[in-house]
């Protein structure tokens, strides 16, 4: 038989005990790096910031929408101050155009046009605000693009109904972003409804409608409910306990329409 002095089991020892560890680090590791390799793309997350304002995050991009001062309807709302590539502004109205504090000197869109933005196509396009022709608002922008697979239509705040021209440039959303709470420049409940049969959206998130953020006899427009009411016949309803959704293709309904209203963090 071989004879194995002190040194040899002592070395034995070693590489046995390394050999162990080894072992269990690598059973510890490897489920992690699986992990992280494994993790599911969230696609796109939509984050309601209040009022018309929402932030969209997808493919390595964050887009925001009507980022707004807090006075009136919007007075119990804070104020968007999150850094983002790209700021889509409905008109200069304080509740839908004051992106002048945001951080990092993004880019700004507010005309109507045809737009690209690293290697997205962007449209703005022109309705009417308010139900007189535009003399009491003026132009609204609606906007209109795709991010993570989802075609997105923001319509900002209208109240005019939507034209033959203006559907043509819109499509038909995946996810459609509408006004209802009426008052003078949007949409109250019985014109949202029209606008959806028009563009025939797969999934919609009411805006501008009136929460506890609104100041006291400083705000024209009415809570969400009576949207919710009129949309129970044509529309499945869910109420989101949170102020985002995180979206892929699949998550689309395949027939009929889905409504999500979201939860504001106050």
């Amino acid at each position: 038989m071989q004879r194995i002095d002190r040194r040899q089991l002592l070395r034995y020892g070693k590489m046995g005990l390394l050999a162990a560890l080894g072992g269990s680090i690598t059973s510890q590791w490897l489920p992690a790096q699986a992990q992280t390799s494994s993790q599911v793309d969230p696609g796109l997350v939509v984050r309601w910031l209040g009022h018309t304002c929402f932030l969209f995050a997808g493919e390595g991009q964050k887009f925001l929408v009507n980022p707004f001062r807090p006075i009136g309807c919007t007075a119990g709302y804070k104020p968007p101050r999150e850094m983002v590539d790209l700021v889509l502004v409905s008109s200069r109205l304080l509740d839908e155009g004051s992106y002048e504090e945001l951080p990092g000197n993004p880019r700004v869109l507010q005309e109507s046009g045809a737009y690209e933005f690293r290697g997205k196509a962007i449209q703005g396009i022109r309705t009417i605000h308010d139900r007189e022709g535009g003399r009491r608002f003026g132009i609204n922008i609606a906007w209109t693009w795709a991010q993570a697979g989802i075609k997105i239509v923001h319509l900002g705040g209208a109240a005019a109904p939507i034209t033959a021209e203006q559907q043509i440039l819109m499509g038909r959303p995946d996810l459609l972003l509408i006004p209802v709470g009426g008052g003078p420049k949007a949409y109250n409940a019985e014109e949202a409804k029209q606008v959806i049969q028009t563009l025939n959206p797969k999934l919609i998130i009411p805006t501008h409608y009136r929460t506890q953020a609104a100041a006291p006899n400083a705000c024209d427009i009415e809570p969400v409910d009576e949207f919710l009411t009129v949309m129970s016949g044509a529309a499945n309803i869910e109420k989101v306990n949170s102020d985002s959704i995180s979206l892929t293709p699949a998550d689309l309904p395949q027939t009929g329409r889905l409504i999500k209203t979201l939860s504001y963090k106050f």
